[in-house]
């Protein structure tokens, strides 16, 4: 009887042991879904593909948990998860088919704009609107590494040692896709503005 309750015992210790940050996936759903969701949503521009690869990468932390050394935090090691996820995507013939078929289609954005707000006048509305079409066509039109880069530090707010975990890219690496992502925005932005001069 003791021998079966020092087994019972030694049970519960590894189980402690062996416990992660990571076993109460509903608090770190909780946590980081909206954040996960923003940079899938941003990288595709598909809200139900956005929302499929949120919940994927969710399912493939729950079965990693395991692995989780806990070197880096959550948040990094789930957008690196996130990273591995819009890379697998991009590369399918479903995305492609996909983005085929989304240059073609009405965008969204082009229907909001004919919404009225009662704060701003139509010229400002109009100018903002092109200013952030402009800013977009330019991020999309970034290389793989320097969109995703751009988007880590500009819309999750990531620092660049968090960056280069997530890309698995040393910290000057990142530094230069980010350098060249900026000067190819500023310079489209800036070439678009003269024009309109």
């Amino acid at each position: 009887m003791a021998s079966r309750a020092i087994t019972t015992d030694s049970h519960s210790v590894t189980q402690q042991a062996s416990a992660t940050p990571l076993d109460d996936m509903t608090s770190v759903v909780a946590t980081y879904e909206q954040r996960i969701f923003r940079f899938h949503l941003i990288s595709v521009r598909d809200r139900d593909v956005a929302q499929t690869l949120t919940q994927d990468t969710f399912v493939r932390a729950w079965a990693a948990r395991s692995s989780f050394r806990g070197d880096c935090s959550i948040s990094t090691w789930l957008m690196r998860i996130a990273l591995n996820l819009i890379r697998d995507h991009t590369r399918t013939d479903r995305f492609r088919f996909w983005k085929r078929v989304s240059e073609t289609a009405v965008d969204v954005s082009d229907i909001s704009s004919h919404v009225p707000h009662r704060d701003s006048s139509l010229e400002s509305r109009l100018i903002a609107s092109e200013q952030m079409a402009l800013v977009w066509e330019s991020v999309a039109q970034l290389s793989d590494r320097q969109r995703s880069v751009f988007l880590l530090r500009f819309m999750e707010e990531l620092e660049l040692s968090e960056i280069a975990n997530i890309t698995g890219l040393p910290i000057s690496t990142v530094k230069t896709h980010l350098y060249r992502a900026l000067a190819t925005i500023r310079a489209r932005h800036n070439a678009t503005h003269k024009d309109a001069l």
